[in-house]
């Protein structure tokens, strides 16, 4: 690399790091922890690359790069931050940031993207109008640092302003529609209406046109276009085709994949074409493990603003809350929060009490799935290698042994239980182990025993 580059962060070992990263790779470098400092070299002509911190102890890093845009617009401005929210990447995008990446960031892909700034430093692309913090909301609930979270940040600021239509994709509870709107919010539409829609809103001859009215040249979004019937699919077509002089921007969420959207029959072929100007698929919490975290000390956070005590979690209950499977995603994590944050006696959030709200163990998934003709062991090497899989190059938490022993062996006994009536001798004659063995298994795995007549 070839070129000047100026550091601006509060922290110190990350001026030091980068300062000795760029001068190995070639680079000058003048390092400082001062908005104002980092303004004044700009000022005066100094730089060829710029990477920058959000919040400084003297300003806001964001908030400086009209300016710089201004007086310098061929400098580029890499933007590094640790508030890992879509907000921030889309305040980074609308001000024209070169580029953006979240704490802790990987080195190696900073240092490429510095050197990648520094041969395009000539050709920094320019908007006549940017945009920069008009009526945002105050959060969003789209917050991660994980890579899956990241490329979504990013995808969401490229789309925005552009007249796309754009199709959003992902589980129930991952934020599909949070999405759609922050799209919307962030857009040259945001003064316009935001307008949802179901198939039963469009399902008679007038119910099109109704929807324009309302919307106007807003943003319509269509919720779960799977499972919207074939005739009002047809609807929506010319719909698209023809939207009157108010032509709005159109969206639509479905919790099914690409393949089965347009192989199994849920969705025209014509339709899906048309709403799939851009594709945004937004990642299960399975597959953000390390974002679950981040996520309930959001979640904690808002509580208390609203008015519940502060809360924090345990050890072992935030140990509990990364290995849970999370089938209903963010929302089932904000709705876990925000009941335990009401509920639990202390300050401290502990694991039995994490227990309570999600059930006793936590899920990794589905253990018996499929058909009926595969077989136990298989379907259980299946869901434990899918479970190793949401790692990625991470291994699970220690004490996984116990953990699968422990999903397995409850509800196999407590069936065995439902089926001999409650009977401890029965059962244990039908495990095949000792009596004295079931009773303390049934105490430590905290099932409940209930006699009853049972025919046999």
């Amino acid at each position: 690399m070839d070129g000047t580059v100026l550091v601006a962060d509060d922290d110190r070992t990350i001026r030091t790091v980068l300062t000795q990263a760029l001068t190995r790779a070639g680079c000058k470098v003048h390092a400082t922890s001062s908005l104002t400092t980092l303004m004044r070299w700009v000022g005066e002509g100094k730089g060829d690359v710029v990477i920058s911190d959000v919040m400084m102890p003297d300003g806001n890093g964001l908030e400086m790069l009209p300016k710089i845009r201004h007086d310098r617009p061929d400098l580029p401005v890499i933007v590094i931050s640790a508030q890992n929210t879509i907000m921030t990447a889309i305040q980074a995008a609308e001000a024209e940031a070169y580029d953006y990446l979240p704490k802790p960031f990987d080195l190696p892909d900073l240092m490429k993207r510095t050197a990648k700034a520094l041969e395009n430093r000539n050709r920094v692309p320019r908007r006549d109008d940017p945009v920069v913090g008009a009526d945002e909301p105050e959060e969003l609930p789209l917050v991660g640092r994980t890579p899956a979270m990241q490329a979504l940040y990013r995808l969401v600021a490229r789309v925005m302003n552009t007249d796309l239509p754009v199709l959003i994709t992902g589980e129930s509870g991952t934020g599909k529609s949070l999405i759609a709107k922050a799209i919307h919010d962030f857009s040259d539409r945001r003064t316009l209406p935001f307008v949802t829609v179901t198939g039963a809103d469009l399902s008679d001859l007038e119910g099109p046109a109704r929807v324009l009215a309302r919307v106007k040249s807003g943003t319509l979004l269509i919720d779960e276009i799977a499972d919207v019937s074939d005739e009002v699919q047809a609807r929506i077509v010319r719909m698209m085709d023809s939207p009157g002089d108010h032509s709005p921007r159109f969206m639509a969420t479905s919790q099914e994949g690409e393949a089965a959207l347009t192989n199994g029959d849920k969705v025209r072929q014509d339709l899906f074409y048309r709403l799939s100007g851009a594709q945004i698929t937004v990642p299960g919490l399975r597959e953000r493990v390390e974002d679950i975290a981040l996520l309930c000390d959001h979640f904690l956070a808002r509580a208390e603003r609203e008015g519940a005590p502060k809360r924090w979690l345990g050890k072992e209950a935030a140990e509990l809350f990364r290995v849970y499977s999370w089938p209903g995603n963010v929302r089932q994590l904000e709705n876990a929060i925000r009941r335990l944050s009401l509920t639990s006696r202390s300050d401290e959030i502990t694991r039995a009490e994490v227990e309570v709200v999600l059930g006793n163990q936590p899920e990794t998934g589905p253990v018996l799935r499929g058909g009926s003709a595969e077989k136990l062991g298989e379907s259980v090497a299946r869901h434990l290698r899918r479970y190793f899989d949401l790692h990625g190059q991470m291994l699970p938490p220690p004490g996984l042994h116990a953990r699968i022993v422990r999903e397995v062996e409850a509800p196999l006994i407590e069936i065995a239980l439902d089926a001999t009536g409650g009977n401890q001798a029965k059962c244990a004659d039908l495990l095949g182990i000792n009596r004295n063995t079931l009773r303390k298994k049934i105490t430590d795995l905290d099932i409940r025993v209930t006699r009853r007549r049972k025919l046999m």
